[in-house]
């Protein structure tokens, strides 16, 4: 070797590490929380859609394609992204079944793609093509002699390409498509047939094939897989029912059992709700048991608050023998799953002063200096017949912990599937993070909804940490504009990647000052945003019959629930039981509104009415959705529907859902009026072609 060559190696190994960075830039992929530190989440059947910014130096064409998994035991797959313009980049994917899904974005210099578009723009100009038919012959015999076509067919699985459309080339047939071609581009030139030559390179499926099995120059890739947690339907779609079973009863002075709530589930299916949800159903501590509206001291009978868990009948792991023991709750729930309703419990982390933890495990719980346990306050508010636990006692860790999960554990196995927890903002997060993953480890399918009604920064991170759904802010956004940047927020940052909102309109400690003043209309507003704007929603037993009575300034029932036993007639007039079943099964009819990352906002005209659009990523189902947010006077407003939604400038049919009327819509705007003392919203669904 001469010396100036040695020197020439050397200048170039100097220059390989910075020769090795990519030329071709990928950033800005989505979904991705926290740099892939947490999973993002989705649904089976649900489509979600990956993003990326993809760029390069120059003005050359660029391709760029999905790389993933469908849980560990899945094959690679890909799809092709489209380009957005401005170097953003997307592929929407539909998984087909739940597990951990793991992907990641590749891109490359598209070759054939930038000879494509200069020998199109040059023919179209009526330019002569002699060279570059030559250059294009060239292109095609490489791609037969290059690396992906020299691959074994047992590395081909990680190569195949999935083309947008209903075209699918693996490599061998990429290869049979590009070597016909040459045969007819040969065949082509002796005969002299040019256009004919051109017609070749433009060719569709050419176009495909060289897609499928061109080299990639400039090939790079997400440096990491990105996570993305698939769960079952009912983690992102479904309307819950609340409900306390002592007051499955006709008779306030009756305790009510689980086999009472039997003979309501028919109504609740009927309704069309699908998760029945139960405050804890434990047995309730009689130290310093609350009375009638939260009063101090309870009289003979009443049945104290269900949150003060456990007695000398057992803790967290026992029921109430008033409800009717396990037996009757293994009825229960055996019936509930004919009714297709799943059961949800409520988990809360607290022990009445009588638990049996307290002597048994006295050192998991604080206590002061004096002697005596320190119960739960929320100044001014002192809760004497609740304790909390200390986390970090010098016992808890592992016993306490493992003790809690356990008890999620056995009612995993009476097949409780989904639980409700109680204030989880108030506990480590660590905690949740390593119980939710010990359960869902062994029992995937468990879902776990979020209680925190606190800072957004809390309430986000226990979504990304494990909370398959979360309560929300929703159930005090009132106005037109709180509304609309609640969703945008929800539907559009980064929030869309982990955070289920599950739209309750009411519950046992909140009843809004909304619906305290609105009467029967303000019922119904809230129920069409809940079960319009959300693929999740769920209302506490009371709401259909339109139950506002409030203790005086505040936000809680009075005769709240939560202290006694309350026997409801469902069928009382001015209930609202027919529109919420109506509402259920719409949502149910359109799969636009399984999922509130859909939701676009549009023109009505009128600060009092709400507008919005969904539709599925393919089109095929859209709805328009228009609502009222004045319970008290009537409203006027002209819906305004962008052409690049439907109807591309022309006017198109829809049907209104909850008056089953058919009518048409035209293309500049429709005027709808609102009369509260009616149905003070409207739910269109768009009639296809």
């Amino acid at each position: 070797m001469s010396q100036a060559h040695a020197r020439q190696q050397q200048r170039k190994a100097k220059l390989h590490p910075i020769m090795e960075k990519p030329r071709v830039i990928i950033q800005d992929v989505s979904p991705c929380v926290e740099g892939g530190r947490y999973p993002a989440k989705a649904t089976v059947n649900q489509a979600y859609t990956v993003r990326a910014t993809v760029f390069m130096d120059g003005h050359d064409k660029l391709a760029a394609r999905v790389i993933y998994k469908e849980a560990p035991q899945g094959k690679w797959r890909s799809k092709i992204m489209r380009s957005l313009g401005n170097d953003r980049w997307e592929a929407t994917l539909v998984p087909e079944k739940a597990g951990m899904h793991r992907f990641r974005v590749e891109a490359w210099f598209d070759q054939w793609a930038t000879f494509y578009d200069e020998i199109a723009k040059k023919h179209r100009a009526g330019v002569p093509l002699h060279v570059e038919l030559q250059e294009a012959r060239m292109h095609l015999l490489a791609a037969l002699h290059s690396p992906r076509h020299r691959a074994r067919e047992d590395q081909v699985d990680y190569l195949s390409e999935v083309i947008e459309g209903d075209d699918e080339y693996r490599i061998p047939d990429a290869a049979e498509i590009i070597a016909a071609a040459v045969d007819e581009f040969d065949a082509a030139e002796k005969a002299g047939n040019v256009e004919l030559q051109i017609e070749l390179i433009l060719n569709d499926r050419v176009f495909k094939a060289m897609e499928a099995l061109e080299e990639r120059r400039f090939c790079t890739s997400t440096a990491q897989d990105l996570l993305v947690d698939v769960e079952r339907t009912k983690a992102n779609f479904a309307s819950w029912y609340e409900l306390f079973p002592r007051s499955a009863t006709n008779d306030p002075q009756r305790h009510g059992t689980f086999l009472d709530v039997i003979s309501r589930l028919p109504a609740i299916k009927a309704m069309g709700f699908d998760v029945l949800y139960f405050p804890p159903i434990h047995p309730i501590g009689q130290s310093f048991r609350k009375g009638k509206n939260n009063t101090l001291e309870a009289k003979p009978g009443d049945p104290g608050s269900p949150y003060a868990i456990g007695s000398a009948e057992g803790g967290h792991d026992a029921i109430l023998p008033e409800l009717g023991g396990i037996e009757q709750f293994r009825q229960l729930r055996a019936a509930a799953e004919d009714h297709g309703l799943e059961l949800a419990l409520d988990f809360a982390i607290q022990c009445s002063q009588d638990h049996p933890w307290l002597t048994e495990h006295p050192d998991w719980f604080p206590w002061r200096p004096d002697g005596t346990i320190k119960y739960a306050e929320n100044p001014p508010k002192k809760y004497q017949d609740i304790v909390n636990v200390n986390f970090y006692a010098a016992t808890a860790v592992p016993d306490m912990w493992e003790a809690w999960r356990d008890i999620i554990l056995y009612w995993v196995s009476e097949g409780v599937k989904t639980f409700r927890v109680d204030n989880p903002h108030t506990k480590p997060l660590p905690f949740w993070e390593w119980l939710i993953q010990e359960v869902r480890t062994k029992h995937p399918e468990v879902i776990f909804l979020s209680e925190a009604f606190t800072r957004p920064a809390m309430m986000y991170q226990l979504a990304k940490i494990g909370f398959n759904q979360s309560y929300t802010y929703f159930i005090w956004r009132e106005t037109k504009q709180e509304l609309t940047e609640y969703l945008t927020e929800l539907s559009t940052t980064e929030a869309k990647d982990f955070y289920r909102p599950n739209f309750f309109v009411n519950t046992p400690d909140i009843n809004p000052h909304f619906l305290q003043t609105s009467g029967r209309p303000g019922f119904l507003i809230r129920a069409a945003l809940a079960t319009t704007l959300s693929g999740l929603w769920g209302m506490y037993s009371g709401f259909e019959l339109c139950e506002s009575a409030a203790l005086p300034g505040k936000e809680e029932y009075l005769d709240s629930e939560k202290y006694e036993i309350k026997a409801r007639d469902f069928s009382q007039r001015g209930n609202i039981i027919k529109e919420i079943t109506r509402l259920n099964h719409i949502r149910k009819e359109n799969p636009a509104l399984h999922t509130h990352l859909n939701v676009r906002f549009l023109e009505s005209h009128n600060d009092r009415v709400l507008f919005y659009a969904k539709h599925t990523h393919d089109f095929g189902n859209i709805v328009l959705v228009a609502i009222s947010l004045d319970p008290h006077g009537s409203q006027d407003a002209w819906l305004k529907v962008p052409d690049d939604l439907v109807g591309g400038g022309k006017g198109f049919r829809v049907t209104e859902m909850m008056r089953d009327i058919d009518m048409p819509w035209g293309h500049d705007v429709q005027h709808w009026h609102f009369n509260p003392g009616e149905i003070p919203f409207a739910i269109f669904q768009v009639q296809a072609d």
